[in-house]
């Protein structure tokens, strides 16, 4: 089996010169920005048109729609992203505020909210999901003209040694053989590419907790490809190791920088550097896995656990849309 190793010049976001941008908007070009060489495909300029067909947009209606977006939001469930457009309306003072207003999906694949400058959409569950609605995200950006986005996720997870209802904003992403690396597939070969989480970015985010009723900390996240053997759960239908094992290998884990462990963050982290946009991974521990396996808090608690990345995010978003509301 061939791998093919991409590789960074270091684990914090490249000189600006060298990172890929999006495409400027307001210089004078009139070149179509589909034309311009701003994402990592030579083949896009050649096509006559361009179809996102599991969000439902066709190339040329997006600048209109899109152009003046300036932060992604994405999270599993429509329910979840459909509640933080209503955060995020209100929090920025946009005219509308119920979801169903602010929904702007094409297809029942991924739900789409638009709140002025911020997009919130569901990006179903795992890398396979995550990694199609990228592809996609990302054309929709360079069609629209759109320069400096920031995408960031918001989640839960399974935390490692840390109390459940923690927060954790990502520093390194791994993947499960510990390295910071996302691996897929490419015409029969393996293709590593480095997870590089902005540096910068993920202070500003942490930067804007205030609410200090519960921790909120910097630390690493493991992605898997699955929720239960791929995380050495022992209460799925098939498992084919001991206990002993299992608290071992997420022993190791914890003990190499890993503090919760979700199913998209290598994704997110390696495919975003490709395309040179900034993003950042915001979750929520449902439980320590150090402890169990089974999610047992109440309905209340999730509720409350899974506000949490929201509320942060809603006020880094805030921050970053009128400077001097709150820490950045």
């Amino acid at each position: 089996m061939t791998t093919v190793h991409e590789t960074a010049s270091c684990q914090s976001d490249p000189p600006e010169a060298k990172r890929p941008r999006m495409a400027e908007t307001g210089d004078g070009d009139s070149t179509p920005s589909w034309i311009r060489p701003t994402l990592p495909n030579p083949h896009l300029h050649a096509l006559d048109s361009d179809f996102l067909y599991h969000i439902g947009y066709s190339r040329d209606e997006l600048r209109d729609i899109f152009g003046d977006v300036k932060f992604v939001v994405m999270g599993g469930a429509a329910g979840r992203m459909g509640g933080f457009a209503e955060r995020i309306a209100r929090e920025i003072g946009h005219p509308k505020v119920e979801k169903e207003e602010l929904k702007i999906s094409k297809t029942d694949r991924f739900a789409l909210f638009k709140i002025g400058p911020v997009l919130s959409v569901s990006h179903g569950m795992g890398v396979p999901s995550v990694s199609i609605l990228l592809h996609e995200i990302f054309k929709l950006l360079h069609y629209a003209g759109v320069s400096d986005a920031i995408i960031i996720r918001i989640g839960t997870s399974g935390g490692i040694g840390i109390p459940p209802g923690t927060v954790v904003v990502t520093d390194k992403a791994f993947n499960a053989f510990l390295e910071q690396e996302h691996q897929t597939v490419i015409l029969g070969e393996v293709v590593s590419r480095p997870t590089v989480m902005d540096q910068d970015l993920v202070r500003s985010v942490l930067s804007c907790q205030d609410d200090h009723s519960f921790q909120t900390i910097l630390g690493g996240t493991m992605c898997t490809d699955d929720f239960y053997e791929g995380q050495g759960r022992l209460d799925g239908s098939i498992c084919e190791f001991t206990e002993e094992k299992k608290l071992s290998y997420l022993q190791k884990v914890h003990k190499a920088g890993v503090v919760n462990i979700e199913m998209e963050c290598t994704a997110l982290a390696a495919l975003s550097h490709k395309a040179g946009i900034k993003c950042a991974v915001v979750c929520v521990a449902l439980l320590d896995r150090l402890q169990g396996d089974q999610v047992v808090i109440s309905p209340e608690d999730y509720q409350l656990f899974q506000s949490r990345p929201q509320s942060l995010v809603a006020k880094f978003i805030k921050s970053r849309l009128n400077p001097g509301t709150g820490s950045s």
